[in-house]
């Protein structure tokens, strides 16, 4: 079994576009659902994605600041299963625009019509405090 670095990960996960983002909801129940991390993948323990302010993930999140993220890769080399990652951490709502335009793509016009500047953005940044992977048949974690 090999020991995989952050930026080992952070290389892996270049082709994973969509995690599974899951929060605690007011009444203890967890909720997941798919976000893009818009390719913004310069993984050094920190995740990145866009919501909405009346959005549910960011409701959750006031109650709750401790998430979790799945996310699969797309095959594994030579038969081998995917990369799979399990993500701990704690999310923080950040509404800067500078922040917005740090981290925004044209991906992202899509959703957000008016860009950095739509009404109600809120950037979040999700800190890991724990990562747990499978690589093929490698197995690890990761405490950050």
């Amino acid at each position: 079994m090999t020991q995989l670095s952050l930026p080992d990960i952070s290389k892996k996960m270049k082709d994973i576009d969509f995690v599974m983002f899951t929060t605690r909801t007011q009444g203890g129940e967890l909720a997941a659902r798919p976000m893009s991390n818009n390719g913004d993948v310069e993984y050094d323990g920190d995740s990145w994605f866009f919501a909405l302010d009346d959005a549910r993930v960011v409701s959750d999140i006031r109650q709750d600041a401790k998430v979790g993220l799945s996310m699969q890769g797309n095959k594994g080399l030579l038969g081998k299963p995917p990369l799979f990652l399990s993500i701990e951490g704690q999310a923080e709502l950040i509404r800067e625009k500078t922040a917005f335009e740090e981290h925004w793509t044209h991906d992202m016009d899509r959703w957000a019509k008016q860009g950095a500047d739509t009404p109600g953005l809120v950037l979040i940044k999700v800190h890991a405090t724990r990562v747990h992977y499978w690589d093929g048949e490698d197995e690890g974690e990761i405490v950050v």
